[in-house]
């Protein structure tokens, strides 16, 4: 396999990192370990992996802390690996940045078909059209990850990126809330609608105001849309 995936694992428990860079490597994968939340900091920003899995429990600085430091300028995928038992706050991981979660002990095929899983929802296929839109007053590009609202480029988590990408590529289509947890989070079993609802709240903060040709509305009963007036 030429061009190997690079995968950062961040976990303190040497048995447990050890078989995951056993498995990864036999997966293809190039395998980078860490057994510190900073040193997971340092190889995510030196090394740019292609995805990190990221324990939650780790010495110094927890699995949230690295998280939400890498979040601060890099999209990598990340899946939060939790132990069993641990209280794991799903909408507080969506909204930290992790795109994906799994619970110890886990199932070998299971933990790679989630790592599969996450890199194709994060990577434009090969010769895909560029993914931006244009709208007045705004310009939503998910190639490069900005948004510009009024000619400002507005500081905008990856997954409000995707979520308003998603709104918008179907201007005027009523999305569920679950159909956008399916969609854009990729596992419908994962969220809770709040997730969303925080999102889109979020979003609106930035929005507000930019324009009124357009608009993310509520349709009460039913979910959200990108309003376009006709």
């Amino acid at each position: 396999m030429e061009n190997n995936k690079k995968a950062l694992v961040v976990e303190d428990d040497t048995n447990i990192a050890e078989l995951l860079r056993l498995y990864l490597e036999k997966d293809g994968f190039d395998v980078l370990i860490a057994g510190d939340g900073q040193k997971g900091i340092d190889l995510a920003l030196s090394e740019k992996p292609d995805i990190m899995l990221l324990d939650i429990m780790l010495p110094g600085k927890s699995g949230w802390q690295v998280c939400r430091e890498v979040r601060k300028t890099s999209k990598m995928p990340i899946i939060m690996l939790t132990a069993k038992g641990e209280t794991f706050d799903k909408v507080s991981g969506l909204e930290m940045g992790a795109d994906d979660y799994i619970t110890k002990p886990f199932e070998v095929k299971e933990l790679l078909a989630r790592i599969h899983a996450v890199l194709r929802r994060t990577e434009p296929e090969e010769g895909e059209e560029k993914r931006r839109l244009t709208f007045d007053n705004l310009v939503i590009d998910l190639d490069s990850y900005e948004l510009i609202v009024n000619g400002k480029k507005i500081d905008t988590p990856p997954k409000e990126m995707e979520l308003l990408y998603h709104l918008a590529s179907s201007p005027n289509r009523v999305f569920t809330r679950n159909q956008l947890l399916d969609e854009v989070w990729g596992f419908d079993y994962f969220g809770d609608s709040r997730t969303v609802d925080v999102h889109i709240k979020r979003l609106r903060e930035k929005l507000e105001g930019a324009s009124d040709k357009w608009s993310l509305k509520t349709v009460w009963g039913v979910g959200y849309k990108f309003d376009v007036a006709e």
